[in-house]
């Protein structure tokens, strides 16, 4: 069997390509899991996902070795994927296997019996582990500027982030399934032992005043976790932060609640509960002897890291969440070149805003179009919906917010806005995105939704009008329905509704 050391070199530079479908069989210490990809390469959508607890990482602080039980759940789990890989017929399966594999003395079983199921699975060193979470986040937060923490069952990885780059890179023994055996040394031995590993790492007080950035089941779930207590409006784990006193504040919680009312919080894998309050005191030392200013929960974690290492440097440029909205616009809509038309034709009137914006308005014109499928009565809250529960990435919810607004109103909804849409952004931000999806309104009525009329058209605010110029052959164009879509902009904009033809 070949079995390949990541350590010894970088992840291959291959691009991946539009159409490939792309599979990941992960075998790390706490859990299997098989992901299959299909779409972008910048942004693969998940066709399949499904994981089993084997815990092979669980006896390995008292034995330093797998158990037998979680060598047949690992086989069990491997054989079922195997086939349905095969089944799915993808184009590129990748096997990889972590910190359990890596260290257990009989970690060789496992990989016998991988090749024996016909796979060639890659065994990450801790460092190659280390990048690729890191390479992770930065796919799913591209401007990330912080410490990483990628908390498996086996070990630890915290890597440096910055100007969409990894630096910095350690790990450590510290993972989830060996975290009672410290602790059961007495108090304050975990937070000794983390102060004591980073000190001699010199990553202490590496990460003051910067963002802690969350990867790996067991603390995505004290997030999950935090989100219900809070009542937060928005089921969406991706971005979502807590400030370093939440996670004291959860750490006490935890031990109020007990394990059966933690089981009973919805959307939480019941595999994390037995671990949550080991997960909650690491983080607690952490972010105390790293100085991090507040913990930020990434979706992304080392298999999409794996994908983003192998795309070349012009496709890990491209921004995620353009790249998915022009995917689920090609998907969805009825004319896939419209929205960048769109925003196009729409900008003139925005000059004044900054990068963020200008890109969550590209990206809500790409989805101008995603409600048409919908019943007429609905296709408002469809885009709502879309927006708020999409699977986006480098947007946070404040950007769904103003997302949701945006598509709400643009598809006939109105000028209010309806929870949580209200609860997630400021009235400043939100009513801005009022008026982008009123402009989007007004140029998809003017050209049907085609090409042709934007192209000839322009829309422009001069002195006190919003003055709309057409040809004079597009003059029958301007109907009663956009004569009402642009005095409803102009008057939002405090202007005057004119029209200029020939010009």
């Amino acid at each position: 069997m070949s079995v390949t050391q990541l350590s010894q070199r970088k992840p291959r530079a291959v691009s991946v390509p539009q159409s490939q479908r792309t599979a990941i069989i992960d075998i790390g210490s706490n859990s299997i899991r098989l992901v299959v990809y299909d779409g972008a390469a910048r942004l693969p959508a998940i066709l399949f996902n499904e994981k089993v607890m084997a815990g092979l990482g669980r006896s390995l602080a008292a034995t330093g070795a797998i158990a037998e039980d979680a060598l047949v759940l690992a086989t069990t789990a491997l054989a079922r994927f195997s086939s349905l890989a095969r089944e799915m017929e993808v184009d590129s399966l990748r096997t990889v296997a972590t910190a359990a594999v890596r260290d257990a003395s009989n970690g060789q079983r496992l990989l016998d019996i991988a090749q024996a199921l016909g796979l060639k699975v890659e065994l990450l060193s801790g460092e190659a582990e280390a990048l690729a979470a890191g390479y992770g986040v930065l796919s799913g937060i591209p401007d990330a500027d912080g410490i990483v923490g990628d908390l498996g069952g086996g070990s630890l990885e915290l890597v440096r982030v910055v100007a969409g780059t990894v630096t910095d890179r350690v790990s450590f023994p510290l993972g989830v399934l060996r975290l009672e055996a410290i602790r059961s040394q007495g108090k304050g031995t975990l937070d000794k032992t983390v102060a004591r590993m980073l000190d001699e790492a010199g990553w202490s007080k590496r990460g003051e005043g910067l963002p802690f950035y969350l990867v790996g089941g067991s603390w995505r779930a004290l997030a999950r976790l935090d989100m219900h207590l809070t009542g937060y409006p928005l089921p969406v784990i991706h971005e979502y932060a807590m400030p370093a006193s939440t996670i004291t504040r959860l750490q006490r919680t935890i031990a109020q609640m007990g394990k059966s009312r933690i089981r009973s919080v919805p959307n939480l894998s019941s595999g994390r509960v037995g671990t949550l309050d080991h997960a909650a005191a690491l983080l607690g030392a952490l972010i105390k002897h790293l100085g991090s200013s507040e913990t930020v929960a990434s979706a992304f974690g080392l298999r999409e890291g794996l994908l983003y290492g192998e795309l070349t440097p012009e496709e890990r440029r491209a921004d995620p969440l353009i790249v998915a909205a022009r995917d689920e616009a090609r998907r969805s809509g009825r004319f896939p070149e419209h929205g960048d038309l769109l925003d196009a034709w729409i900008a003139p009137l925005f000059g004044d805003e900054d990068v963020s914006l200008t890109r969550l308005r590209h990206a809500a014109c790409l989805l101008a179009d995603v409600g048409w499928r919908a019943n007429p009565e609905f296709r408002a809250e469809r885009g709502m919906e879309i927006a708020l529960h999409g699977n986006w990435v480098g947007i946070d919810a404040r950007g769904r917010a103003a997302l949701a607004q945006a598509l709400f109103t643009s598809l006939g909804g109105g000028l209010e806005s309806p929870a949580p849409v209200g609860q997630l952004a400021s009235p400043e931000e939100l009513e801005r995105a009022r008026l982008w999806g009123l402009a989007m309104r007004l140029g998809q009525r003017l050209s049907g939704g085609v090409a042709g009329p934007l192209r000839r058209s322009r829309v422009a605010i001069e002195g006190e009008m919003l003055q709309l110029h057409l040809g004079e052959d597009d003059a029958a164009l301007y109907g009663e329905a956009v004569e009402k879509r642009h005095r409803a902009l102009a008057g939002a904009l405090g202007l005057t509704a004119g029209v200029a033809l020939g010009s």
